[in-house]
């Protein structure tokens, strides 16, 4: 059963887990970011059986998130690239890198650094900031109803304790 069919709150994490959140398909969306492109690469560099990667590639493409292109024009063979669609996921996967090399990896160090073309510098750590710049910290985080929320999401968010208002009560 996939998230968004277990999870009634009409979620967008839930929404994305249904295409992305299969184990495989983050390391297939890592080899499309690392530059595969072809059936055969993924399948070589993943060590993934071919009807399990079949599925998956198939999965992203229907979602968008992929796009099947032929190798050269009257090709039978095709290249997968990412759509804008799936560009956008490069700071979900930093970020779940970046969090994997601070609490899974901390002694042996990051496996892998992403890096500015331009500069050979490292890239900042993901972080959450203001429209204005400030850097926040999760407790300063809160959720409210967005402009898709059902009656069922509306009720939900107001059963989440408000830590503003405890503290100012106390």
């Amino acid at each position: 059963m996939s998230p968004k069919n277990i999870d009634k709150l009409n979620c967008s994490i839930a929404s994305a887990l249904d295409i992305i959140g299969e184990g495989w398909t983050i390391l297939i969306l890592r080899e499309a970011f690392f530059g595969s492109r072809r059936f055969e690469d993924f399948q070589k560099h993943l060590g993934i059986a071919r009807n399990i990667l079949t599925v998956r590639l198939n999965k992203l493409c229907d979602s968008g998130v992929l796009v099947r292109v032929p190798i050269k024009v009257g090709a039978k063979r095709n290249e997968y690239r990412l759509t804008p669609m799936g560009s956008d996921l490069a700071v979900i996967l930093i970020g779940l890198t970046q969090w994997g090399d601070r609490w899974l990896n901390p002694t042996q160090g990051a496996p892998v650094t992403f890096i500015e073309r331009a500069t050979g510098k490292a890239v900042a750590d993901i972080a959450i900031f203001t429209r204005d710049g400030k850097k926040l910290k999760p407790r300063e985080l809160a959720v409210k109803p967005g402009p898709g929320a059902t009656a069922e999401t509306i009720a939900r968010l107001k059963l989440i304790p408000d830590v503003r208002r405890k503290k100012k009560k106390n």
